[in-house]
C-alpha cells in the first residue's frame, strides 16, 4: 500500500474515532438533549435548540413538588450548564432555580444567569426569549416582594400591638400578589406553548 493511500486511511481512522469521543461526550448531558430539534425550530439556523415544550414540561414537574423529581432536575441542570455551557443550558438552568417552592429555587441567582442569557438573543429561539422574559420578569418581582415581606416581618417584631393588624393586613397583600403572578406565569406559558404548537402546525402545512 503506497504512503498515499496510508496517510488517507490513517486520517479516516482518526477522523472516526474524534466523531465518536465527542458523541459520547454530548450523551453524558443526560436525557434532556433528547428534546433538540433541526429545521422545527422557530429560527432553522439555530441548531440544537431545545423544543418550547421540553423546558415547560420540565418546570411542570418541578412545579408538581415531587421532591425526587425536583432534585434530578436540578442535578441535570446544573450538570449540563457545567459541562456544555451556552444559552440554552443556562436557560433551563435559570428557569429551574426561578420557580419558587423547592430546595434549589434561587431567585438571586436565576436573574442574574437569565438577565445573561438575554444579552445572547441572537442564540435563542423567539420562544426561548419569550421564556426567559417572562421568568425573568416574575422573578425580579418575586425578590422585590420578598424583600418587602422580610421587611415587614422585621418591622412586626419591633411594632406596637396597635400596629400587628395593618403589618399582617399588607403581608397577605403581598402574598395574594405573589399567588397573582404565580396564576400569570402559568398564563403566559400556556400562551406562549400554544403560540409555538400553531406556528408549528402552520409551518408543517407550508
Amino acid at each position: 500500500m503506497g504512503n498515499g493511500k496510508l496517510t488517507t486511511k490513517l486520517r479516516h481512522v482518526a477522523t472516526t474515532a474524534s466523531v465518536a469521543v465527542l458523541l459520547s461526550a454530548c450523551a453524558q448531558t443526560g436525557d434532556w438533549i433528547k428534546g433538540r430539534i433541526s429545521s422545527g425550530s422557530d429560527n432553522p439556523e439555530i441548531l440544537g435548540a431545545p423544543e418550547i415544550e421540553v423546558y415547560v414540561q420540565e418546570l411542570g414537574q418541578i412545579a408538581s413538588g415531587d421532591p425526587a423529581a425536583q432534585a434530578e432536575i436540578f442535578a441535570d441542570a446544573a450538570a449540563a450548564a457545567s459541562l456544555t455551557p451556552g444559552p440554552s443550558t443556562n436557560l433551563r438552568l435559570g428557569l429551574v432555580l426561578a420557580i419558587p417552592g423547592h430546595p434549589e429555587s434561587d431567585p438571586v441567582r436565576a436573574q442574574s444567569l437569565l438577565r445573561e442569557v438575554l444579552t445572547q438573543t441572537v442564540l435563542l429561539t423567539s420562544a426561548e426569549i419569550s421564556l426567559a422574559t417572562i421568568h425573568l420578569n416574575n422573578v425580579e418581582r418575586q425578590i422585590v416582594a420578598d424583600a418587602e415581606s422580610r421587611r415587614l416581618r422585621a418591622s412586626s417584631s419591633r411594632a406596637a400591638q396597635t400596629q400587628e393588624q395593618a403589618i399582617s393586613q399588607r403581608l397577605a397583600t403581598v402574598e395574594a400578589q405573589n399567588r397573582q403572578l404565580r396564576r400569570d406565569l402559568e398564563e403566559a406559558e400556556q400562551k406562549l406553548q400554544a403560540i409555538t404548537t400553531i406556528e408549528r402546525s402552520i409551518r408543517e402545512q407550508e
